[in-house]
């Protein structure tokens, strides 16, 4: 069975990215966060659903984002917003910052058979502190930002420690020889597995350190129930990967930085 592209479009749309640490700022036509000063953006769009003229509501999400401080906004144009955002935010300055695809597998019929990776990679699920920073160290190292207070990362570890066995998803973290290189997070919902943040150190790329993350997660998704498994891939790095481990591309969902001044 392969998977339409408004099953992946409404399971696309059903995520909605909010850390516990985001402050939302909520308008029934949007919703923004703002986020502590250790990640590596600060604004974010992450729900646009006009009532009115496009760009107007454009113009009200802007003008409502330039009170929170930061000064550039991150914008993703997801596959059911408005056609036509895209225009809108270039016409306001806006610049693109990265061409991520959403991309879908049909867990129907299992998890794929993957190619074993290069290097002697070792998985770990982040349900224990150190292991949970591990996946920070490598996040900031492959994403930016700086490393979280070690009380969230506590928090991170013991959610994995309860989520991972109960079947609702965790964290992943690969190491070699000792040292974290990769990580990669899943989460299980209304039988959709969404693969997030998968990175690998720089310096580690090319070993089949990302195959051997999603291989597992994979795994996990088919033990658990999963029936599809979505992920918002970057095509200059994971993307070929999830492409060769059956995905498919069903659209793309850039992301544009605004400027607010």
């Amino acid at each position: 069975m392969s998977l339409s592209i408004d099953e992946v479009a409404a399971a696309g749309a059903a995520w909605v990215w909010r850390p516990e640490d985001a402050e939302a700022v909520t308008d029934p036509q949007y919703t923004i966060l703002r986020l502590p000063a250790y990640y590596p953006f600060r604004l974010s769009v992450v729900s646009f659903a006009p009532a009115g003229p496009l760009a107007g509501a454009v113009d009200a999400v802007l003008a409502r984002a330039r009170t929170l401080g930061p000064p550039v906004l991150d914008w993703q144009v997801l596959l059911g917003d408005p056609a036509g955002l895209e225009a809108e935010l270039v016409a306001r300055g806006g610049r693109l910052k990265i061409g991520l695809e959403i991309l879908a597998a049909d867990l129907s019929g299992g998890a794929p058979e993957l190619r074993p990776p290069e290097a002697d990679v070792r998985l770990s699920w982040a349900t224990d502190p150190a292991t949970a920073r591990d996946a920070a160290v490598v996040e900031v190292t492959g994403f930016g930002g700086e490393l979280p207070p070690a009380a969230r990362i506590e928090r991170a570890a013991a959610r994995g420690a309860a989520d991972v066995p109960a079947g609702r998803g965790g964290r992943l973290v690969a190491h070699l020889d000792g040292e974290p290189v990769g990580t990669g997070g899943v989460q299980l919902v209304d039988g959709v597995a969404r693969f997030t943040g998968g990175v690998v150190v720089p310096a580690h790329r090319g070993r089949g350190v990302y195959r051997a993350l999603l291989a597992a997660r994979l795994s996990y998704a088919v033990a658990h129930g999963a029936r599809m498994a979505l992920v918002k891939g970057n095509p200059t790095t994971s993307g070929p990967i999830l492409q060769q481990a059956g995905f498919t591309v069903h659209g793309q969902e850039p992301v544009y930085a605004v400027t607010l001044s």
